[in-house]
């Protein structure tokens, strides 16, 4: 059953939508492109199995996710926003930023997925450092790599290797890459250290820190 606030207003009716809990961090999993169940599963390791399911037939009946058959070879099923759901990207990626104000270090039990890494570079990016430039990044963090497109203001996040990256970027001891986004750790600082290793030029890097800030 849908908790219905009793209020005809927008925010009411998305929140009777989207508001139940892990209703929002399917949304964001689902942002990166269609996943199988299982994926979903796997990427929300605390979720209850049935909530899961609930979930995902709740917001099918919303209009905001699809199931599509994946075409031979493929087989199974996936889950994948609508191009109504796909407008929830820039709501997901502000409550992110906002909530990012309160984090400092992990808390008991808390981990940081794949999925929830991808998000922190929509939050971080500032559009306007990119001066128009078209760039491409690869990032590898831990045991993800992530490849990141800067089309001037456009920037789209996609797990894998780059197929053309202008820079290459591997965190190594410690959380650095995350340092840098912050402020904590200049990329000079980080490159000296061994923290990051870096292979294409330096100035990129410089860039990265200024696109990249939280």
């Amino acid at each position: 059953m849908v908790k219905e606030y009793g209020q005809f207003c927008g925010l009411a009716r998305a929140m009777e939508m989207v508001g139940e809990r892990w209703t929002l961090l399917i949304v964001r999993d689902l942002l990166l492109g269609p996943k199988r169940y299982t994926d979903l599963r796997n990427g929300l390791p605390n979720i209850p199995t049935n909530m899961l399911a609930t979930r995902l037939k709740q917001l099918e009946g919303h209009g905001i996710v699809v199931r599509r058959a994946l075409p031979h070879p493929d087989r199974g099923v996936v889950y994948e926003l609508t191009e109504y759901g796909r407008e929830l990207q820039p709501a997901v990626i502000a409550l992110g930023r906002w909530g990012a104000q309160t984090m400092t270090e992990p808390r008991t039990g808390e981990i940081a997925t794949a999925e929830s890494r991808a998000l922190s570079f929509h939050t971080a990016f500032h559009p306007e450092a990119t001066t128009g430039a078209a760039i491409g990044y690869e990032v590898r963090m831990s045991d993800t790599t992530f490849s990141l497109s800067i089309d001037g203001a456009g920037l789209t996040v996609e797990t894998g290797p780059h197929a053309d990256p202008d820079l290459i970027i591997e965190g190594r001891a410690g959380r650095p890459i995350l340092e840098i986004m912050r402020g904590t750790l200049t990329p000079a600082q980080a490159v000296a250290n061994g923290s990051v290793h870096i292979e294409g030029p330096s100035a990129l890097f410089d860039r990265f820190a200024e696109i990249f800030r939280l």
